[in-house]
């Protein structure tokens, strides 16, 4: 909707056939987006093949773990040094990798790359509300390209050449919005909810040192402000798992309530993994990781939160 609005052609394909066909239809997206019809110029495509062959560039917007699939599945049909770029936030299921690597693993550096994040709700965007996001990749004329495309109206794309710094902070804020809203859902209180946030991106920084994230990105909008909106914001899908799981439901029901992909259940896992294997300590993840995985009691993990010893805020 926003690239046709900024004056890019679109078209778009769903991998659920009998969605896609009812989105065509109906000129709207019944299920996630019922009160936005769509604009004129956005193309529907049920076949993956026609889409992509009909496409000047790509653009990805799955859930995490289906994203090297879909690459695999597109390569064949896609131009020479035609470019990829994505709007998924996690990582790779199984591996902690960054989606940029499984696409440089499969293309070499045969075609630019670029992820499109940051604070941007979908219901907000199809509203036209206000949103700025950031497309960083690995060729700054590709990022360029992609986010003039967006640019336009109430939407404001800026660029950046750190990858790595825009993946992590699109990922690591799912698992912090998690425990955010277990706090809530708990009443904890407005400060301890600071308190998380604040926190939360200490740990988001720690783990970028290591990585070689920038700090300046993750003070940014890939960062920061993507954290600060998918931990207070009540559309993040994130926040709500934690809300209700704070409130005493299982993450069964939590889901089942949801209805969607929700991001942080994996990627708790991966930054779990990573912070272990880097020597990383990030005691907030570790305690989402920890009630996901291991069932532990959400007041046990506050608990234990509030036991750490006294220390500088700068460690």
């Amino acid at each position: 909707m926003q690239l046709t609005r900024s004056g890019t052609p679109a078209i778009l394909w769903d991998w659920d056939r009998e969605h896609i066909e009812s989105i065509g239809e109906h000129r709207c997206n019944r299920q996630f987006l019922p009160d936005h019809p769509l604009p004129d110029t956005l193309a529907v495509e049920p076949d993956l093949e026609s889409a992509v062959r009909g496409a000047d560039e790509i653009l990805i917007v799955v859930p995490s773990h289906a994203f090297a699939g879909i690459l695999e599945q597109i390569s064949p049909w896609l131009k020479p040094g035609q470019g990829i770029s994505w709007a998924c936030k996690g990582l790779e299921p199984g591996t902690g990798k960054f989606l940029h690597e499984p696409a440089q693993a499969l293309f070499g550096n045969e075609r630019p790359l670029a992820v499109v994040t940051g604070p941007s709700f979908a219901k907000e965007v199809a509203a036209n509300l206000p949103t700025a996001v950031t497309v960083a990749g690995t060729h700054p004329e590709y990022c360029e390209r992609i986010a003039r495309a967006l640019h336009g109206g109430n939407f404001r794309a800026y660029t950046s050449d750190d990858i790595i710094g825009a993946e992590l902070g699109g990922s690591v804020k799912n698992v912090l919005a998690i425990a955010t809203g277990i706090c809530d859902g708990m009443s904890l209180g407005d400060n301890a909810r600071a308190a998380l946030v604040t926190r939360g991106l200490a740990e988001m920084m720690r783990l970028g040192r290591v990585l070689g994230a920038r700090e300046q990105t993750l003070t940014g909008l890939t960062g920061m402000g993507d954290l600060v909106l998918t931990c207070t914001g009540d559309l993040s899908r994130n926040r709500r798992l934690g809300l209700a799981l704070g409130a005493g439901k299982s993450v069964e029901q939590a889901l089942e309530e949801i209805g969607q992909v929700v991001e942080g259940i994996k990627t708790a896992e991966e930054v779990w993994r990573l912070s272990r294997r880097h020597g990383v300590e990030m005691p907030i993840a570790e305690q989402v990781y920890g009630i996901l995985y291991e069932g532990r009691n959400p007041k046990e993990c506050v608990r234990d939160l509030l036991s750490r010893e006294q220390k500088h805020e700068s460690v």
